[in-house]
């Protein structure tokens, strides 16, 4: 053993130290190995920070901005609404479908290019439904690095299989486009079902960095303790009406706002006004104290639903929600009430209370006259409050950052098409991923899907940088000869075996390379040693070098691979939650290849 083996397996181990105690952040880590590395004489300067400008990385970058494009037009909302028609508010459902479509995609195109493109998506659902996001991104990301198995141009590993075998033997017959789709099936549909099963235990309950619980924040729940909560009520048929809102008196009477009346004949209001009406057969979206809600729906005799349905997108935390503005002495609302101002009506935003020296008013918010320094809490979309906040002469201090962004459905045509060219020049003219999806980023900014600058600040810089470190690590592991001195020495010491022990122990090793190393290069390095061996146990060289393709894939327990690293954040994960719910995956994950390759290939 060589002095730089025994370096490199050291700064191996320093780095996941830092993983599981997280002494400091992942991206520092990163960073850390960029220094190290060749300050110990592992790799050479620009081996070091060659991962920022590797395949991989650029193709991150891209394709997050690709994502960030088509959820700024509202694509990954028509795709959101798409998915939770058939899965409704089921977790199990959700998990399923988000994470074998993401499977689907990745069977075609690289891995980390689906999981990046669907993460917008994802969110928008796990937001909608109030499920945290870490229950599903996990099972996704997992999905989406187990579908490059389906067919043999999903991942880097089988994409050079039939190459990398014909260097042991020229004469090998090579592998088809679908010979491993059985093996992809089995394991994908292994996976949703260990996530099912297990979820609820392995799977962290946090809710990641872009989730959200329901329609106003915590600081704001504490100040105004019994509003925000929704409902959705349906008018009976024999109702005597029509009658308007201010007819009805249902706010200052039940201290509820009505946010939006369906009527029967298939029209929706929102931001309904005093004189907009309430007719026999309507539906209406409400806000209030529950027990006032349900006083008032046994008054008039309406049927409060179990949840909401036709509001349930409008108002979901994820297109809607409660802020809090503070009137500056210069807003035109000073002196005046909202009525006289048609405040409502204006901007699109429902007032629900005023606050004044520490006292909630909310039965007649519209008829108060304003003063300087009072909070009103409104209730609208995201994107109303994103043009209120931009008009100077409303004179309103937000007292917290405003979510979401202001949808541009009118360049969602552009965006799908800068979907459609980068994957047209990746799958019809074969253009190097990174290139393409570069193009595809680039013709979203040149027609104003967004700016530049926002494409910028779409990038999670984080996981650039995790992964920018992680790459010369592998260089150097695989450099350094310490890969190889692992392989050789774990395989001649195993003697004579059977050939599906051989096969399970070529699997198990190219699963742990996976973790420390590049995919690419375990496979470069395990093929051929893989196919010697078998050959010398009276195995197959073919299925040896499938086990090995195949097998670079179950990378699990440590956020090293570029999915994982990518989920990371956003699920709000950690390094021990990926070493909870990787473990048995890893296992489960050898245990079925194994079974399906003994079935569909007959060891």
């Amino acid at each position: 053993m060589t002095l730089p083996i025994i370096l490199v397996m050291a700064v191996l181990v320093l780095a996941i130290l830092l993983f599981i105690f997280e002494w400091v952040r992942v991206d520092v880590v990163g960073i850390i190995m960029m220094i190290i590395l060749p300050l110990l004489g592992l790799v050479t300067p620009q081996e070091a920070i060659s991962g920022l400008s590797s395949n991989a990385v650029v193709s991150i970058i891209a394709v997050i901005i690709i994502g960030a494009g088509l959820d700024r037009t509202g694509a990954m909302n028509s795709l959101a609404r798409v998915l939770l028609k058939f899965a409704g508010k089921s977790e199990s459902r959700i998990m399923i479908l988000i994470s074998g479509t993401v499977a689907f995609i990745s069977s075609f195109m690289q891995n980390i290019g689906a999981a990046a493109l669907f993460l917008p998506a994802a969110k928008r659902i796990c937001k909608q439904t109030n499920i945290p996001v870490s229950r599903i991104l996990m099972p996704m990301g997992f999905c989406a690095i187990i579908g490059g198995c389906i067919t043999l141009i999903g991942s880097s590993p089988l994409i050079l299989l039939n190459d990398v075998m014909k260097i042991s033997d020229p004469n090998i017959e090579p592998f088809g486009l679908f010979a491993v789709t059985p093996v992809g099936v089995a394991l994908i549909i292994a996976a949703l079902v260990y996530f099912v099963f297990f979820g609820r235990f392995i799977l962290p309950t946090g809710q990641g960095e872009d989730s959200g619980s329901g329609p106003m924040s915590r600081a704001l729940e504490s100040t105004y303790h019994d509003i925000g909560n929704l409902f959705e009520i349906q008018v009976s048929d024999s109702f005597d009406g029509p009658q308007t809102l201010e007819d009805l008196e249902i706010r200052p009477i039940f201290f509820t706002t009505i946010l939006g009346i369906a009527t029967k004949g298939g029209t929706t209001i929102t931001s309904p006004d005093y004189a907009d009406f309430i007719g026999p057969g309507d539906t209406i979206a409400v806000e209030g104290p529950t027990d006032l809600v349900v006083k008032m729906a046994q008054s008039f005799g309406w049927q409060i639903k179990e949840d909401l349905e036709i509001f349930a997108e409008s108002l979901s935390p994820n297109n809607a929600g409660i802020m809090e503005v503070i009137i500056t002495p210069r807003s035109e609302l000073v002196d005046n009430t909202l009525r006289s101002v048609s405040f409502r009506k204006k901007n699109d935003v429902i007032p629900l209370a005023v606050e004044r020296n520490n006292k909630t008013y909310v039965g007649a918010v519209s008829q108060m006259t304003l003063q300087a320094g009072d909070a009103l809490l409104l209730q609208g979309p995201w994107e109303k409050f994103h043009y209120l906040k931009d008009r100077d002469r409303t004179g309103l201090a937000f007292t917290e950052e405003v979510q979401g962004e202001i949808v541009r459905t009118d360049k969602v045509k552009f965006a799908v098409g800068g979907l459609v060219l980068a994957l047209g020049m990746i799958l019809g003219f074969h253009v190097q991923l990174s290139i393409a999806l570069l193009a595809g980023a680039m013709f979203m900014v040149l027609t104003k899907v967004l700016s530049i600058d926002e494409a910028y600040e779409s990038v999670d810089w984080m996981t650039v940088f995790l992964l920018g470190g992680l790459i010369p690590l592998g260089i150097a592991f695989e450099k350094t000869g310490a890969a190889k001195l692992i392989a050789e020495t774990i395989m001649g010491g195993l003697g004579a075996v059977s050939p599906l022990i051989l096969l399970t122990v070529i699997g198990i090793l190219t699963s742990f390379f996976t973790l420390v190393a590049s995919n690419v290069g375990a496979t470069v390095l395990m093929v051929p040693l893989a196919m010697n061996m078998a050959g010398t146990a009276g195995a197959d060289p073919r299925i040896a070098a499938l086990v090995v393709a195949v097998a670079c894939s179950n990378t699990f327990v440590l956020p090293t691979h570029q999915v994982n690293a990518l989920i990371m954040r956003p699920g709000g994960y950690k390094t021990k939650d990926y070493f909870r719910a990787g473990a048995g995956m890893t296992v489960l994950y050898l245990v079925v290849m194994m079974a399906a390759i003994s079935v569909f290939y007959g060891l």
